[in-house]
């Protein structure tokens, strides 16, 4: 049974929210799905032990006490059923849903690097200690280090530390040129000043990348490089990311185009297929203001009404603004690229070691003859790895989207017989 929708909205993090506010308050009726079990995507991630800002809570309510809005959790895409259509599952069941217009909020992952020592049970992503504390990990009086790049690194130092952790190093790679020209630009952006005053860390060390994790059944302490010297500092944990990378698979899948590994957008959020918008940090990163704004004008044109649309546009300069000096002093040092040894693995799924998809010249190449990438999270960690290490592109995934229940795949054919 397909389940029709005037606006459908692929995520619920503060783009998917407020996008679905803005169409279903200009009257389209909308349909809201996302994967995890509450709203509010990775950057409002609520649990046991999270804060949730008051700016996500009266969103979330608004959202969920709008007549014209249905919110479904725990709901993934499975496959496209045919040019206006798509066939979704929950935990229970498999159905199809039809739009007229199509928003994709689908956000971001981080981006992890392999290096010695990474896969050491005590090491997780950055953005994977947030998640794990507020959902209820305990961590108080454990010894941390967070290491990668970019402000993530304060926001999870700042969550360990107030759950009772104590915060030994937090190593970032950007030199300290680069950290204080970003700093010196805060004051446009007076929020953000403010914030980074309450982040603010004095075992802050720019300049500073990790080398290896260290230890034997789990992490037992770190090593990390700072210009020449090298230092080497007890742990119980390690969190380590290096950015963000835009969760790009459906867009693709969806036959968008894409440029500098984000979706590809106008001024109206459109993307390059007809009745599809995409808003937030699929579209490249700029933090939850950037995809608020983003997805107000999303969800604007996308009802029809692109005169409420437009005059969200100077909001959404502001904080592009910001956005584009967040990436321009955060970039990547390229000796990045040469942290992995060739025993170090790569592919953690199915214990493939760097040398071995080194060897190749193509992501497909790499995949067939390594199985690099045909685990369980279906290469949303090393495809992103590879991407970075050798420049490869990761090729668009085909239909089912993940594991999937033959009851659901079966909708398909009745909806090809039915001509959705």
């Amino acid at each position: 049974m397909s389940v029709p929708a005037d606006v459908l909205i692929i995520g619920a993090g503060p783009a998917g929210l407020s996008a679905a506010l803005a169409a279903a308050n200009d009257g389209a009726h909308v349909v809201l799905l996302d994967d995890n079990p509450l709203p509010g995507g990775q950057i409002w991630r609520d649990g046991v032990q999270a804060k949730i800002p008051a700016q996500a809570r009266q969103l979330r309510d608004a959202v969920d006490n709008h007549a014209s809005i249905q919110r479904h959790a725990g709901t993934r895409v499975v496959a496209r059923a045919g040019a206006s259509a798509l066939l979704v599952e929950d935990a229970e069941r498999g159905w199809l849903i039809s739009y007229r217009a199509l928003i994709l909020c689908t956000g971001a992952r981080e981006l992890l690097l392999p290096f010695p020592g990474w896969t050491l049970p005590g090491v997780t992503g950055a953005g994977g200690l947030q998640a794990l504390i507020k959902g209820g990990l305990p961590v108080a009086g454990e010894r941390i280090v967070v290491a990668g790049s970019g402000p993530l690194l304060l926001a999870s130092a700042g969550t360990a530390k107030h759950n009772g952790a104590q915060v030994v190093r937090i190593a970032e790679q950007a030199a300290l040129g680069a950290v204080a020209a970003f700093a010196l630009q805060l004051p446009r952006w007076p929020h953000k000043l403010l914030q980074s005053f309450s982040l603010f860390d004095p075992r802050y060390r720019s300049g500073t990348r990790i080398i290896a994790a260290l230890g034997t059944d789990r992490l037992e302490g770190v090593r990390l490089q700072r210009g020449n010297s090298v230092e080497e500092l007890e742990c119980d944990r390690l969190a380590c990311g290096f950015g963000l990378i835009a969760n790009v698979q459906l867009a693709q899948a969806l036959g968008c185009a894409l440029g500098n590994n984000a979706v590809q957008v106008d001024a109206w959020q459109a993307t390059s297929v007809s009745g599809i918008y995409a808003a937030g940090e699929c579209t490249g990163f700029g933090g939850s203001e950037l995809a608020l704004v983003e997805g107000c004008i999303a969800g604007h044109v996308a009802a029809g009404n692109r005169q409420a649309a437009q005059r969200l546009w100077p909001g959404r300069r502001r904080w592009q603004r910001f956005a584009d000096a967040l990436n321009e002093h955060f970039v990547l040092d390229p000796a990045l690229k040469h942290l992995a040894e060739p025993d170090t693995l790569l592919c953690r799924c199915e214990d493939v070691p760097y040398a071995a998809v080194a060897a190749h010249t193509s992501w497909r190449e790499a995949k067939l003859a390594t199985r690099c990438g045909m685990g369980a999270c279906q290469a949303r960690i090393c495809g992103a790895a590879t991407q970075y290490l050798f420049d490869w592109q990761p090729v668009a995934p085909r239909p089912p989207f993940g594991p999937t229940r033959i009851d659901t795949l079966m909708q398909l054919e009745g909806s090809t017989q039915s001509g959705h």
